[in-house]
């Protein structure tokens, strides 16, 4: 009996390390095979990062194109638009708006009425334009200034005129009385000259005065000619003679709405193309300007971002430095101010002391005795300059009081 439960203790034993061992394999293969996948995504990994780093980046082309190609026009002459190489042209008819609402019931009618005439004569495509614009009041005032400046001129001559009439004596007294009623006369148109720039100017400033421009641009294509032989020249003649027989057929119509129009000329055209491709810079850069600086072609610029901050910045640091410059300076003037009224508060005290030390230092010369009485003498008359000004200031208090209870 003893024996089999011996042998059962044994063979229990022996399963029991057999299981063991079984989990302790398994464990090791699971293991192991973590290990070998991680180690294969590892190797995934860095063969992506290195075909990513094999990889060639290709740089952009970027190809110059003429600035034409981004303009809807190539070139202005004989008071037309030429676009496309001369497959169209273009003439530009200007009209006079009117005031349509303040019109009576009558002439609103006849306005309609020839409006709708002249869209059923139009044989052609149009199109109408209307472009805002700033009134740039800077020409229009210097050339008041300049005529100003003329009857300035005017003015002090015939008030020298007058002067040497006056000194002359050779004049009767009605010819100076006349003389200085022109001179008043040049005088009044002088100050009123100065008054109106004054008053435009302030009127002006940190305002826009905008202004509406009606336009109807009129096309004309060559091709509608069809097969032909015309040269280059004679297509563009051909072309004007068409646009102006349109542009003044349509002027004949409009005028019937009581809409006056009118064609534009080549520099009128450069202008109204100027304001379109350059709405910022035309308000302090006009197209007048420009000529007049020797510009010949039209092309739209942006100025960088960076360069408007890096503007901005120094225009900011200009101002801060001014400002500290200024407040350092008036600290430093008030500095001296302080110091100069502490030296004239203290005036009497400091005459008195420099008095002492020369006396002190003159001792030997002028004797013991008699630099000792100085010096006394300097004290008694400080003592009742004190007293003085004590009563001085006593008496100015009294009267302050007496005349604020009056």
């Amino acid at each position: 009996m003893t024996n089999n439960v011996n042998s059962l203790v044994i063979i229990l034993i022996l399963i029991l390390g057999v299981m063991f061992t079984l989990l302790i394999a398994v464990g090791m293969i699971y293991l192991m095979a973590r290990i070998k996948k991680n180690k294969q995504k590892e190797e995934q990994i860095q063969d992506t990062n290195k075909e990513v780093g094999k990889t060639k980046v290709i740089p952009k082309e970027y190809s110059t194109d003429s600035i034409f190609n981004f303009l809807n026009f190539d070139k202005i002459e004989d008071n037309m638009i030429v676009q496309n190489n001369g497959e169209r042209y273009l003439m530009v008819v200007e009209c006079q708006g009117i005031n349509y609402d303040l019109m009576s019931s009558a002439e609103k009618v006849a306005v309609e009425e020839g409006f709708i005439q002249f869209l059923n004569t139009l044989t052609h495509p149009i199109q109408i334009y209307t472009q805002t614009r700033t009134i740039n009041l800077g020409n229009s005032i210097q050339t008041y200034k300049n005529k100003v400046k003329e009857i300035e001129m005017n003015y002090q001559k015939q008030r020298m005129r007058f002067e040497q009439m006056q000194n002359s004596g050779n004049y009767s007294q009605e010819q100076l009385n006349k003389e200085y009623f022109e001179l008043t006369k040049q005088r009044n148109l002088y100050e009123y000259g100065k008054d109106i720039i004054y008053t435009t100017e302030r009127l002006s400033l940190n305002r826009n005065v905008l202004n509406k421009k009606y336009y109807i641009v009129i096309p004309y294509y060559p091709a509608d000619l069809g097969p032909n032989n015309f040269d280059a020249e004679e297509i563009k003649n051909l072309a004007f003679s068409e646009l102006y027989t349109r542009a003044q057929s349509i002027i004949r119509t409009l005028s019937v709405c009581e809409v006056n129009g009118r064609v534009l000329s080549s520099i009128e055209l450069v202008d109204l193309l100027y304001v379109a491709y350059n709405r910022d810079d035309s308000e302090v850069y006009g197209v007048d300007t420009a000529l007049k600086a020797g510009f010949d072609e039209l092309y739209s610029t942006a100025p960088d971002v960076l360069d408007k901050k890096m503007k901005v910045l120094d225009e900011k640091i200009e101002k801060k430095a001014l400002e500290k410059a200024n407040q350092k300076v008036m600290e430093v003037r008030s500095e001296k101010q302080r110091q100069i009224q502490q030296k004239e508060e203290t005036i009497d005290d400091l005459i008195d002391n420099l008095a002492k030390m020369i006396i002190q230092e003159n001792t030997s010369i002028i004797g013991q005795e008699v630099a000792t009485k100085a010096k006394k003498k300097i004290d008694e008359e400080k003592v009742d300059k004190g007293g003085t000004k004590d009563v001085q200031k006593e008496t100015k208090t009294r009267k302050r009081r007496t005349t604020k209870t009056a």
